[in-house]
């Protein structure tokens, strides 16, 4: 079952209705119009296409909603998890691709955070104006998480960066 066919599924409100009823432990189409509230017709169709979605089973007679399809369907249509080094929760966290979605409170997890930043945007060694280390940062930043101000401060504070006359350099 793809996210498009349960979407599909249950766009109609009849047949989230009858979704429901079932989900709530209605058994039967008797059952199932009796608390949706609807004519035994649309009952009998919408029951037909969320069986056929995958939603709900029917075996035995009695109607039941399908979880072991759910459970399939949430874990093959889960979005990729865009923070790289998926072993570390600070990243997952507080990463969503390379945009930063917020800066850790305690100091130690803040430390992992930017030492991540700073070897994906500065070369060791290299020698920045202020201006490309502005330029490198703000795409961190794009979904307001911090501003590039802040990480800049911080990479300082943290020793991740050093500033001599304007000039920045990752050691």
């Amino acid at each position: 079952m793809t996210a498009h066919t349960l979407a599909g599924a249950l766009a109609d409100d009849g047949r989230r209705r009858i979704f429901a009823a079932i989900v709530l432990g209605a058994t039967s189409a008797t059952e199932v119009a009796e608390r949706a509230g609807l004519p035994a017709r649309v009952v009998l169709t919408g029951v037909r296409r969320l069986t056929d979605a995958g939603l709900v089973t029917g075996a035995d007679g009695a109607l039941a909603a399908d979880e072991a399809s759910l459970r399939a369907a949430v874990r093959d249509n889960r979005p990729p998890d865009d923070a790289e080094p998926a072993a570390d929760p600070v990243l997952r966290t507080f990463l969503r691709g390379d945009v930063l979605v917020g800066l850790p409170a305690q100091r130690s997890r803040r430390r992992v955070l930017l030492a991540h930043i700073a070897e994906r945007s500065f070369e060791s060694g290299t020698r920045y104006p202020e201006r490309a280390v502005d330029d490198a940062l703000k795409p961190w930043c794009a979904t307001g998480g911090s501003d590039h101000a802040t990480l800049r401060r911080y990479l300082i504070d943290e020793r991740l960066l050093t500033r001599e006359h304007g000039i920045y350099q990752r050691l």
